[in-house]
């Protein structure tokens, strides 16, 4: 079994990805997490030192996981058809977790939009999140307008599927970036 840390990160995480951040109570957390109170505290100072574990930990997974999607899809190269491919691989990514997660969109976006405006911490690993995926189409398609672009259309993939719970424009973003790549 999971030490207390662990355990209080999963259960964290599956109920703040389920529920939300600000549905989700402490006391709920450490009962499903079967651990004590005291515990808890040992490992975290406050919830939001558990949103901020989890984000962190959310952030490590989903990049491993949207590169390793990408990598097997394509062989990276410096022609343009490789880095075509990359990014409708990366639009795939997208399907693939909406598929598996049931269409609850970005872990961060989702917390974002329960943040009050003194939880700075929180919104700072958000950022983090965001600016990094930024990166991500910028190591692909240089710094510029067209990675802007393709970061906008991803992002906004991601929360048009979840508001639908569809793929749908998704794959209407796939076409955009076929065209304009």
């Amino acid at each position: 079994m999971d030490n207390p840390r662990e355990r209080v990160l999963n259960t964290a995480s599956l109920l703040f990805h389920q529920q939300g951040y600000n549905s989700t109570g402490i006391n709920q957390i450490i009962s499903e997490a079967k651990v004590a109170k005291a515990s808890f505290y040992q490992h975290f100072k406050s919830k939001d030192d558990l949103c901020i574990a989890f984000l962190t930990s959310r952030h490590t997974f989903w990049f491993s996981e949207l590169r390793a999607y990408t990598q097997d899809s394509v062989t990276y190269t410096q022609d343009s058809v490789s880095h075509k491919q990359s990014i409708l691989a990366a639009f795939d990514f997208i399907i693939h977790m909406n598929n598996k997660e049931n269409f609850r969109g970005c872990s961060f976006l989702n917390i974002l939009s329960e943040l009050s405006k003194n939880q700075s911490a929180i919104l700072s690993v958000i950022q983090s999140h965001k600016n990094d995926l930024r990166k991500f189409f910028a190591e692909i398609l240089g710094e510029g307008l067209l990675a802007a672009h393709i970061y906008l259309l991803f992002e906004s993939a991601i929360i048009e599927s979840q508001l639908f719970s569809s793929n749908e424009l998704v794959l209407k973003s796939k076409e955009i970036v076929n065209h304009i790549i």
